[in-house]
């Protein structure tokens, strides 16, 4: 793992703590996302959703190819695809402090939707961390009410990194 190890403790909100692992296993990742930058977009996340119940939580991510992702997405979600992010969260709600689950990236695919949107694949993979990350607390954009309160999260945690929203020129088309 680079940036001295597995995993990095530190402080979200007050009396939360995020330790992250990243876990490398496929793809041609670049170099300049370090795990201290994938780990300050997870804590993003945390910061800009409601507050969770004081304590530590962990969470992987797993940044591997298409091959592996497609295997996941088939598996888990019966769709014979690669996607650009999955998430597996360890419950089905956060009752404690504790494992939050698992985000998983694909390498091509976000790499070609990094392109085909144009913007820098290191803005685009901090998206899709701090996207993943919120499922794994509990969020969905399966109905557009929850998928409004979402991408406004989104946006609150990828400004708060320096990212422009995400969002705009579909909104404003």
């Amino acid at each position: 793992m680079a940036d001295g190890g597995p995993s990095r403790k530190s402080s979200v909100s007050p009396g939360v703590t995020l330790e992250v692992e990243v876990a490398r296993r496929g793809g041609a990742w670049p170099r300049e996302l370090t795990d201290t930058k994938l780990a300050q977009a997870a804590r993003a996340a945390i910061n800009a959703a409601p507050p969770l119940p004081q304590g530590t939580y962990q969470l992987s991510l797993v940044l591997t190819d298409d091959d592996e992702m497609r295997n996941l997405n088939r598996t888990w979600r019966g769709k014979d695809a690669a996607t650009n992010v999955l998430s597996f969260p360890a419950d089905d709600e956060i009752r404690e402090p504790g494992l939050l689950g698992d985000v998983v990236l694909a390498y091509e695919t976000t790499l070609k939707e990094a392109r085909a949107q144009d913007v820098a694949l290191k803005d685009h993979v901090a998206h899709l961390v701090v996207h993943g990350v919120l499922h794994l607390i509990g969020f969905d954009h399966m109905q557009d009410e929850d998928a409004e309160r979402m991408e406004a999260i989104e946006r609150v945690a990828l400004a708060s990194l320096g990212i422009a929203d995400p969002y705009a020129e579909v909104d404003e088309a």
